[in-house]
């Protein structure tokens, strides 16, 4: 694929970081410092979509932000993988910025100006977790993703916040560890790290105790954030945190730069060959199927509907997970396919209990029989939602779920078929139910309340839509389902 030089991959990393310092000056006039989030944003994702058509046609932008010595660069590469994922978190976070606002303003939250200055830190640690050109690059936005994101965890600064921000840290930061220990090990080998499709290790004609350490490290690394079982407890305590964090955790940030991780990792590190070679794949595949079963029979315990949805992500994460680890260009096609889908679908499920939480102060399945008569509008999202998570047609999760058996079927991995129809199923189990009582159980107690307010209305109702639009055309606007092929392809034509 041709290379060019250019400013665009540093600017979209750089824009949320000024827009970040901007709320700051602005903080004091919330009117302003409010305006200096959307417009970051807006800014952000005009930059990411301005890339977008040049890597459709095969083009990759790169840029050198720091040469640390000759050959160890900390450098950008905006190739077909890191521009679904840069698409994706850049655009919603246009929509949870509006949302943001009419959620802590409702919630009268203290320290605004922290969170929405934190809220961009992150963006830009995630766009550079993106965009990163090779293995240094990524552990240094990784990471700092995990230090930016800690002050929206304990943004409430209770005792309960507290206590699980430490247990984040303690996660996370463990996890950094292994992955940046693997990463050091890799230019201690004399190689530069350089994401390849395909795998730049292949060639390597490494020992296998030194390609399982490899492995072991860097998968150890992103699995965490994955919240592959057993890494997964940290995701449900974060639910402490303020909605628009949950939903930044689970469908913008952190989770998918954990997953994300996993395709860089098997796809541009090890490669399908090597791995099939290894044999690693079905380890991790089996890993992530367990995960895939057990997030969603855990969630059918939980009455709380943020630590129920929190189980659900656990689940859909190692679908993607899976998917990667089958090895196969249906499989993958379908895991980043998921990865969009996924995260449209699940926040809009966040933002739908955050309206609620805010209009009603009702955090638990049980409180809100009839509610669906009370707020109609945010129920038909969360009802679009559920249908998407459950894979039912045309939905967006469809799409990316019949890859993924497809793809299962292709390389005669029939039992992980199964997996994922179990799933779908589990899913509509802790879902449905949610929806049958809001529309056909009231409460006796049950007052009547008028919609949340249309600042946070409006953003839960478009990404309802898309999670329908981009079923039916998963290629518009932003190509989706063109990059993630060319993707797999790339990786089927390195084998």
């Amino acid at each position: 694929m041709p290379e060019a030089p250019s400013v665009l991959p540093g600017l979209a990393v750089l824009l949320p970081l000024a827009g970040a310092a901007f709320v700051v000056l602005a903080g004091r006039w919330p009117n302003a410092r409010e305006s200096m989030s959307i417009g970051a944003a807006l800014a952000t994702f005009g930059v990411v979509a301005a890339m977008l058509p040049g890597v459709v046609d095969g083009e990759v932008r790169t840029a050198k932000l720091v040469e640390l010595a000759p050959g160890i660069d900390v450098a950008l590469r905006a190739d077909a993988a890191g521009m679904i994922f840069a698409t994706l978190a850049s655009f919603l976070w246009v929509l949870t910025a509006v949302y943001s606002i009419g959620y802590m303003r409702g919630h009268a939250e203290q320290n605004q100006t922290r969170f929405y200055a934190a809220f961009a830190l992150s963006i830009s640690a995630t766009l550079g977790v993106a965009l990163a050109g090779n293995l240094l690059t990524f552990v240094v936005f990784y990471e700092l993703l995990t230090l930016f994101t800690y002050p929206l965890i304990v943004h409430r600064q209770s005792a309960g916040a507290i206590r699980v921000g430490r247990k984040y840290l303690a996660y996370t930061l463990s996890g950094g560890l292994a992955l940046i220990a693997g990463t050091a090990w890799v230019y201690t080998l004399g190689m530069d790290g350089s994401f390849t499709p395909g795998g730049f290790l292949d060639d390597a004609r490494l020992s296998d105790g030194t390609l399982w350490g490899l492995l072991a490290l860097l998968m150890a690394g992103v699995s965490v954030k994955a919240a592959v079982m057993p890494a997964h407890g940290w995701l449900v305590g974060a639910m402490v945190a303020p909605t628009p964090v949950t939903a930044l955790l689970h469908a913008v940030a952190v989770v998918k730069a954990g997953v994300f991780g996993v395709v860089r990792v098997m796809v541009f590190v090890f490669g399908a060959s090597l791995l099939n070679d290894m044999g690693a794949g079905q380890i991790i595949a089996a890993i992530a199927a367990v995960t895939v079963v057990l997030g969603s029979v855990l969630a059918l315990r939980h009455d709380n509907l943020k630590r129920r949805l929190a189980y659900s992500t656990i689940s859909h994460l190692s679908y993607i997970v899976l998917g990667v680890a089958l090895l196969g260009p249906l499989a993958l096609t379908g895991a980043l396919l998921h990865l969009v889908g996924h995260g449209v679908t699940k926040i809009t499920l966040f933002f739908c209990a955050g309206a609620i939480d805010v209009h009603t102060h009702r955090e638990n399945v049980s409180e809100i029989g009839g509610i669906g008569r009370q707020m109609p509008i945010t129920m038909a999202a969360f009802t679009l939602a559920s249908l998407s998570m459950a894979g039912i047609p045309p939905f967006v999760i469809f799409g990316s779920k019949w890859l993924l058996g497809s793809g299962a079927a292709q390389v005669d991995q029939t039992a992980y078929l199964i997996v994922y129809m179990v799933s779908g199923v589990l899913s509509a189990a802790y879902l449905f139910p949610i929806v049958y009582r809001a529309y056909w159980r009231p409460s006796v107690n049950f007052p009547r309340f008028s919609e949340a307010p249309v600042l946070m209305v409006a953003p839960l109702s478009l990404t309802a839509l898309l999670a329908l639009a981009w079923g039916l055309v998963p290629d518009l606007p932003f190509s989706f389902l063109s990059l993630a092929t060319s993707v797999a392809d790339a990786m089927d034509g390195a084998k």
